[in-house]
């Protein structure tokens, strides 16, 4: 993870939520910090704390334990946070009877540091009127205009819960593209919350990893890759494997073992090598806690 003094997007100490109604704790003592300027994706399983903790982030929800800061200083939440932080949330809160050129000068009424030019343009490149009345446009219309209303607010960190999940994948493209073009423009940090790991592969640099309400993972993506190997060889090497290196996850078929890998130094053994995507990482640390048995064996589908 990157040191205590680097330049932070986001970062976390002994950071831990509950719902009061719930009881149990949605995040535990988490630690982590995403550096500025970097596109984070943040991963997980339905109910690992991805929105709660980007509600954490975008000040709309307080921590029980430990603290969460923005922008290396801020706590969320503060005027100097708000006024540098964009949340776009999954319900996606607009005026259904305001036209999209009231919603847009609703936002330029409300922030400070204001850009109707890249506002409009978002919407635009939607095929979006701006006279057409928000709650008359489809779903996806409609996150184009929170986006919109994000991107014009100029953040220099825009949190964002799986803002794509009702996107086709031409839309899902041109708003990534967007972000990517966000980021190398004016370095704006990113943190995006999302399902759709394929699309990652391309336009993320950073990973956090939440499994079960804790972080499994903070680093840089393409370290990931560089770090992790899928090995395919004789299952009689299984031992001496997990002494040398962490293995993430492993299926034996017969005297088959397949297995990713998180590399502890040179690799000994007779081993086919092949370097995992991104995509294939994350999914094996979000199953690691089924699948890495001490027979090797895949868990049954109740259990996945």
């Amino acid at each position: 993870m990157t040191g205590p003094d680097a330049p932070a997007a986001l970062r976390a100490t002994g950071l831990g939520f509950r719902y009061r109604a719930r009881g149990g704790w949605t995040l535990r003592d988490c630690e982590f910090t995403v550096p500025g300027g970097r596109i984070a994706a943040l991963v997980g399983r339905n109910g690992a704390g991805k929105s709660t903790l980007l509600h954490l982030a975008g000040g709309l929800l307080r921590p029980r334990t430990g603290e969460i800061q923005v922008l290396d200083a801020a706590a969320p939440g503060t005027p100097e946070a708000r006024a540098r932080v964009a949340l776009l949330t999954q319900d996606k809160p607009l005026y259904p009877r305001f036209t999209v050129a009231d919603t847009l000068r609703m936002g330029r009424k409300l922030n400070f540091s204001w850009d109707q030019a890249v506002a409009e343009r978002t919407v635009r490149e939607g095929g979006i009127a701006l006279a057409a009345r928000v709650g008359e446009l489809s779903p996806g219309q409609r996150t184009r205009v929170a986006l919109a209303l994000a991107l014009g607010k100029r953040p220099e960190l825009l949190l964002l819960d799986e803002p794509m999940a009702d996107l086709d994948p031409v839309a899902r493209g041109e708003i990534m593209a967007a972000l990517m073009a966000e980021a190398a423009e004016r370095g704006t940090s990113i943190v995006l919350s999302s399902h759709v790991l394929p699309e990652l592969e391309q336009t993320c640099d950073w990973v956090v990893v939440l499994r079960d309400g804790r972080i499994e993972l903070c680093e840089d993506a393409e370290v990931l890759r560089e770090n992790h190997a899928v090995l395919t060889g004789h299952a009689d090497q299984a031992d001496a494997l997990l002494a040398r290196h962490t293995v993430v996850h492993r299926r034996a078929g017969g005297r088959q073992l397949t297995a990713l890998v998180r590399q502890r130094g040179p690799l000994r053994g007779d081993w086919h090598v092949e370097r995992p995507r991104l995509e294939d990482i994350l999914i094996s640390y979000l199953r690691a806690g089924d699948t890495v048995r001490p027979d090797g064996a895949e868990p049954t589908e109740a259990a996945a």
